[in-house]
């Protein structure tokens, strides 16, 4: 069994998306954790309702950018994790708001706002993708490769959800 193998184990089902892949978790009836995965990893049909109904909301959402979310979600993370992830939730399809303009509304510093986004259980749903930086696209889902994986995700949301400015902005030198 190769490492990609037996990390799909840890999923209730791994959808394939134009952007790589989508592992997801569940815990008895409601999702415990979305994560992003390269397309390396072998798609797994659902193994529980919950997860296939996340499955299926999921392409929804990869087909229809306007498609809102509707599944049971782990009450996960801390009240201002919370906070944040709230705030997030309610900027529209098709605008970003930058770790400033969150962390003003939520009364906290645009650091901490970063470190909640990346601290997201549930990427996609709670859609940290439309922060950005002050000046550019800035970082997504914990990550600190400027240029890899996670970002090219991020840019895909983003287009896909029409703001095709952030298609591609690399952010140093090779």
């Amino acid at each position: 069994m190769t490492k990609i193998q037996q990390a799909g184990e840890l999923f209730a089902a791994i959808v394939h998306t134009p952007f790589g892949a989508l592992g997801i978790r569940t815990g008895g009836a409601v999702i415990t954790e979305l994560v992003y995965l390269p397309a390396s990893f072998d798609e797994k049909a659902p193994q529980d309702p919950v997860a296939a109904e996340a499955a299926a909301q999921v392409l929804r959402y990869c087909d229809d950018s306007d498609y809102r979310f509707h599944l049971p979600l782990a009450q996960v993370g801390s009240e201002f994790q919370r906070k944040v992830w709230q705030t997030i939730s309610a900027i529209p399809r098709g605008e970003v708001r930058t770790y400033g303009e969150v962390a003003k509304h939520v009364g906290s510093m645009p650091r901490a706002v970063g470190q909640a986004c990346g601290a997201n259980y549930f990427p996609l749903v709670v859609p940290c993708h439309r922060v950005t930086g002050a000046q550019g696209l800035g970082g997504f889902a914990g990550s600190d490769d400027r240029n890899g994986f996670t970002l090219n995700v991020k840019r895909w949301l983003l287009a896909h959800e029409g703001l095709r400015e952030y298609a591609w902005q690399q952010t140093t030198l090779l």
